[in-house]
C-alpha cells in the first residue's frame, strides 16, 4: 500500500559523526521514508528536531541537491549568508556543488518537524564548513576523513 505508516519506520537517533562531533545532533530523530517504500531516485527523511538540536554540522554536497521543508515548529537555518528563521510551510534548497555550508538548529522551546529531501547518488562527497572533516560515501558505505585525506576511525 502506498500510504506510509510512520510508526512502522525505524527511528535513527543522532548522528554517525566521529568523536566529539557526534553530540551536535543529540535530539535529532530521523525516519527514512524513501527507504521504507523502496524509492531509489531521491531520499526523504521525516525529521523530528528537539529543542537545542541540530540536523547536522554545517555541510554541503558535491553531487546531491537538498530541499528542506518545515512542517511544524520553528528552526534556524545557519549557512554562509548568516541565520534565517524558518516556520511551517517555509523551505530552503541547496544546489549540488555550491559550497554553502548549512545546517538547521531548533532554538525554540518545542519540537520541530521537517522533511529533508535530496538526490540519491551512488557516490558522494560532503564537506563540513567548520570542521576539518569530509564524508565520502559509495554504495551505502561511508567514511570520514580530514581534508588532507587522513582517515578518521
Amino acid at each position: 500500500m502506498p500510504k506510509i505508516d510512520y510508526a512502522a519506520i525505524e527511528t535513527q537517533y543522532g548522528s554517525s559523526y566521529p568523536g566529539r562531533l557526534k553530540k551536535v545532533c543529540d535530539g535529532c530523530e530521523r525516519k527514512n521514508i524513501s527507504g521504507h517504500v523502496d524509492l531509489t531516485q531521491f531520499g526523504c527523511n521525516y525529521t523530528l528536531l528537539r529543542p537545542g538540536a541540530a540536523t547536522s554540522l554545517r555541510h554541503w554536497h558535491e553531487k546531491e541537491d537538498e530541499l528542506v521543508i518545515i512542517f511544524k515548529g520553528e528552526v534556524v537555518l545557519v549557512d554562509d549568508y548568516g541565520e534565517t528563521t524558518l516556520r511551517p510551510g517555509e523551505s530552503a534548497g541547496f544546489k549540488a556543488g555550491e559550497p554553502n555550508g548549512h545546517q538547521f538548529i531548533n532554538r525554540a522551546n518545542c519540537d520541530a518537524i521537517l522533511f529533508e529531501v535530496g538526490t540519491r547518488m551512488t557516490e558522494e562527497t560532503a564537506h563540513y564548513s567548520d570542521e576539518d572533516l569530509i564524508l565520502r560515501s559509495k554504495n551505502g558505505k561511508f567514511s570520514f576523513s580530514r581534508r588532507d585525506g587522513t582517515k578518521i576511525v
